[in-house]
């Protein structure tokens, strides 16, 4: 490991706005910020522009960043201790953990930005909005939470797009070219690392915004959706 790396790693664990592996952690959180005031996550967060972002835009919200990598959790953690974003905090496991750290319904909305779409098939379960993390969700996203997907992956919009489909998800708003509106939200309009390098090559962005039905569904859905993901990778 790099000097740098090593420095960062042990200034992470003075940070008090960084939790890296916690234990006993749901219920929790509205003790930790010292408010009752709702909670939204940045899932796979990388350097954390959206937790920073979204707690700059909002005040009264409390954003965690979550993500394995304690490198680029440094650089959002630190960001928000220069701005004095008592409402921003990052957690550090790995994402197919996350619902061992928060009790239901407390949270209020997730955000996905730009994660690794996983394009083969033998990889479609590590896409963040596959039924399989919907159900970790679905155990502490509060009645009537959202979830944000902000991407550049034309395939994991579309994916998404079927899942929500299949499983009934209520979809709440569908843009598949964000800076072609005519106006664009603040939420919108924040920037991360991994857009900027647009890995996809698409030269657009796609946004869906998507709530959970009460049940998603049994083994014959899962059989839908691995059906078509089948016959997308079979050649034609």
């Amino acid at each position: 490991m790099g000097q740098k790396k090593l420095v960062r790693f042990a200034e992470l664990e003075t940070f008090k706005n960084v939790l890296q592996f916690p234990e006993n952690t749901p219920g929790t959180w509205h003790s930790f910020f010292g408010n009752q005031h709702p909670i939204t996550l940045e899932l796979a967060c990388g350097k954390g522009e959206y937790a920073v972002g979204l707690g700059q835009l909002y005040p009264d919200r409390n954003l965690i960043g979550v993500d394995l990598k304690g490198n680029r959790i440094w650089v959002g953690a630190k960001k928000a201790i220069q701005q004095k974003l008592d409402n921003v905090a990052f957690l550090r496991t790995q994402i197919d953990k996350i619902a061992e750290y928060f009790a239901p319904g407390e949270v209020a909305e997730i955000w996905i930005t730009f994660p690794d779409p996983q394009l083969r098939f033998s990889k479609a379960k590590k896409r963040l909005t596959h039924p399989k993390f919907l159900r970790l969700y679905q155990q502490f996203l509060a009645p009537g939470g959202c979830i944000h997907l902000k991407t550049d992956s034309p395939d994991l919009y579309r994916f998404t797009k079927t899942v929500i489909g299949i499983y009934g998800c209520p979809l709440l708003d569908d843009t598949d070219n964000v800076y072609a509106a005519e106006k664009v939200s603040d939420e919108l309009n924040i920037k991360t690392h991994y857009e900027s390098l647009d890995i996809a090559g698409s030269n657009r962005i796609h946004y869906l915004r998507f709530g959970l039905p009460a049940d998603l569904g049994n083994k014959e859905k899962d059989g839908i959706l691995k059906e078509i993901l089948l016959n997308d990778e079979r050649p034609d």
